[in-house]
């Protein structure tokens, strides 16, 4: 098994094959991943969510909910990730009124031998992804960015902290 800090890419063998990294031998530590991301879209959109009033409902109601069921369900989407008992998954929301944006941030956790980067960056993939869905009869040109991991800890690499 590649030490984590070693510089090279552990979900591959020395032949380069693709493998799902051992974590048997890894002691079970708290891990916990805050990623965060937004979408940007147009006044009217913007609006009708921050009001409750989109046609299909509590937008951000539906898009929590799908962030944390992606966070339970990284495994079945990504592959050569572990499958993992989530302790915590939080989606919170804020509203950037200048130039119309939520702002989405997942904050998971687990007692366990992985850390959970992934599971927080898909739960914030995902309600975004549920937000465009729910909105794009108001704003087809809504914008997705900004996807990232803002700390880390737990875990044998140890502790990350996004300088932004």
């Amino acid at each position: 098994m590649a030490e984590e800090n070693d510089n090279r890419l552990t979900h591959f063998d020395a032949d380069g094959k693709a493998v799902m990294v051992d974590v048997g031998g890894k002691q079970e530590t708290q891990r916990i991943a805050v990623a965060a991301g937004n979408i940007a879209m147009n006044r009217p959109a913007f609006e009708l969510v921050k009001s409750g009033s989109m046609a299909k409902g509590d937008v951000l109601g539906v898009a929590r909910i799908a962030g944390i069921m992606a966070a339970k369900n990284v495994d079945r989407l990504i592959p050569l990730t572990h499958p993992l008992l989530i302790n915590r998954a939080e989606i919170d929301f804020s509203f950037a009124e200048a130039d119309c944006r939520i702002e989405i941030e997942a904050t998971v956790s687990i007692t366990g031998k992985t850390g959970v980067e992934m599971e927080a960056l898909t739960a914030v993939s995902m309600a975004a992804l549920t937000i465009y869905d729910m909105c794009k009869s108001v704003d087809k040109t809504m914008k997705i960015s900004d996807i990232r991991l803002l700390r880390k800890t737990g875990g044998k690499s140890g502790d990350f902290s996004l300088s932004e």
